[in-house]
């Protein structure tokens, strides 16, 4: 969440009010606007309040046309009505909710069958507000069991516990390096690898070494990392070494694409190192933000000590979460989503994703002026930049352009080793349409006459250009 600063003054103007938004006298109450920045002094009729902050609301972006996020921006109008019924449910008070707290449950159970946990009675897992907090929950379990493994040397100068990671990792990584002091060792891109590198990364490790994070879908390129070939990079590790390196998988996206459409792809709990997987629920689990999901393979991979047992309202909670309070409306949603698609409606939901994107990456390829590094067969996700005879405009231009039509669509560049590389990306959703496909196709091509008529590239700063958003 961005840290906001006070007001400049030249933001101490009043908001203008329209005078017919008094409730009976279009000019009663209205003597005074209210300050931006302050409480004002008296109350205001509900629908004049309402009126203020829906008026202002309207100059933020369209959600659906929001081809930056991965975060789900429809549902069903009967998944809304649930989630109205359970916002004022405290999810944490599981003793005065517990149909709330069962229908958690058994999300986790869904889940454990789903991502093939080798006694999904004995996998243990739970929601948290997001995959964020679900990556710090994995983090800290790995930096637990390592220390208890080395209890007769950490902490101690020499014992300062790392993480393995692809440069490519979501920042939530390294905020949790950063806040539970852990040294993260990130395997650079090279070339046209995009992600992490399996020997790679079983080459940064050692005896100090948490565990490894493979991505089960960059949000770089929408790739999946070869899970399966990391494990077994660090099973010869353990042969040639005795170091015995857990993975955790974070499958914020590609843990609900996956067990759909890749069965036979080995990334889950089907491989014996891998000891944890999060995902986002408000992602391809398509529930709207937030909520996401964190299960260990069993109870020993999960630290006993880490699970706080509160005695809260009169009854006796084990709970392991970053934060306390939350609504349950997101976990009840989760589970009618569940139980409304099944395995099938999953899969057909997320096949008919998955063909929006290669279909609209193919043809974006056929316009001639771009490039694809990914076509959207992984994650419903590609990455594309300008050809290399392109030199009238560049990606930052064409982001900044397409927002004049309304559509969101990120332009950034590559982690180090690959900082040359500059691409644009389209996260294609439910709800992003074969209609919506041909719309934003339609914009994209009418801009090029114009892009490929400028001198040069428009962009001066491209930090500034556009943002990155995960």
């Amino acid at each position: 969440m961005p840290l906001h600063h006070g007001h400049r003054k030249r933001d101490e103007r009043p908001v203008s009010v329209n005078p017919f938004y008094g409730e009976a006298n279009p000019v009663g109450d209205m003597t005074e606007a209210p300050s931006k920045h302050r409480l004002p002094d008296a109350p205001m009729a509900p629908t004049t309040a309402h009126q203020l902050v829906h008026d202002e609301l309207m100059l933020d972006g369209n959600s659906r046309l929001n081809l930056a996020t991965f975060v789900t921006t429809w549902m069903e109008p009967q998944a809304g009505e649930l989630m109205a019924e359970c916002r004022d449910k405290n999810m944490i008070d599981k003793d005065e909710y517990p149909r709330t707290a069962e229908l958690e449950r058994r999300c986790v159970a869904m889940l454990a069958h789903l991502w093939n946990a080798p006694d999904p009675e004995a996998a243990v897992g739970c929601s948290t507000t997001g995959s964020s907090e679900a990556c710090m929950l994995a983090g800290m379990a790995l930096k637990r069991r390592w220390a208890r493994r080395n209890a007769d040397r950490y902490p101690g100068r020499d014992a300062r516990p790392n993480l393995v990671m692809g440069v490519n990792v979501q920042v939530c990584w390294e905020k949790f390096c950063a806040f539970w002091e852990v040294e993260a060792r990130q395997v650079p891109m090279e070339g046209d690898r995009f992600h992490l590198d399996p020997q790679a990364a079983a080459d940064l490790c050692d005896e100090n070494t948490i565990g490894v994070v493979g991505i089960l879908g960059s949000t770089f390129d929408g790739s999946y990392e070869p899970i399966a070939d990391l494990c077994a990079a660090l099973d010869a590790l353990q042969e040639r070494t005795g170091l015995d390196i857990p993975v955790h998988v974070d499958g914020a996206s590609g843990a609900m694409i996956a067990p759909f459409l890749d069965e036979d792809l080995e990334w889950d709990f089907r491989l014996p190192r891998v000891a944890s997987i999060n995902t986002s629920g408000h992602k391809y689990g398509l529930v709207y933000p937030g909520v996401g999901w964190a299960l260990w393979r069993d109870k020993e991979a999960l630290p006993e000590e880490l699970v706080f047992r509160v005695n809260y309202l009169g009854g006796d909670m084990p709970t392991f979460a970053l934060n306390f309070s939350r609504p349950g409306a997101q976990v009840v949603a989760q589970y009618y989503t569940f139980l409304r698609l099944g395995r099938e409606g999953f899969r057909l939901v997320q096949q008919s994703t998955r063909n929006v994107a290669r279909g609209l990456a193919e043809r974006i390829e056929a316009l001639g002026d771009f490039e694809l590094l990914t076509r959207g067969d992984e994650l419903p996700v590609f990455a594309f930049t300008t050809a290399p005879d392109v030199e009238a405009y560049d990606v930052f231009d064409v982001s900044r352009r397409l927002r004049e039509s309304g559509w969101l669509v990120p332009a950034y560049t590559f982690p180090a080793n690959r900082e040359d590389l500059s691409v644009l990306r389209v996260v294609c959703r439910n709800g992003f349409s074969v209609d919506l496909a041909d719309l934003f196709l339609d914009d994209l091509d009418r801009l090029l006459p114009e892009l490929r008529r400028q001198p040069h590239p428009m962009t001066r700063d491209r930090q500034a250009a556009t943002g990155f958003h995960h």
